[in-house]
């Protein structure tokens, strides 16, 4: 009896082992494939996308912001 209650516990757990890892699998099998095909994927760079992003709001900011009045006599001079 107890032989019969291992066997269907680590079945049970075996059934479930499987069950999770295919579901880990299947929704990244072309990514694993391609991979396994020798592809590269292409670099992930979000922070380098923000940098240049907050550099460009930055640029406008500044040439948004009105200019002293030293300077633009100084431009006026020029």
């Amino acid at each position: 009896m107890v032989a019969i209650l291992s066997v269907l516990i680590f079945a049970g757990a075996l059934a479930t082992s499987v069950a999770v890892m295919a579901a880990m699998v299947a929704p990244q099998w072309r990514r694993i494939v391609s991979l396994a095909a020798g592809h590269a994927e292409p670099s992930f760079t979000p922070l380098r996308a923000l940098a240049i992003a907050e550099r460009r709001i930055a640029v406008r900011r500044w040439a948004a912001a009105p200019v002293p009045a030293s300077v633009s006599r100084v431009r006026v001079a020029a």
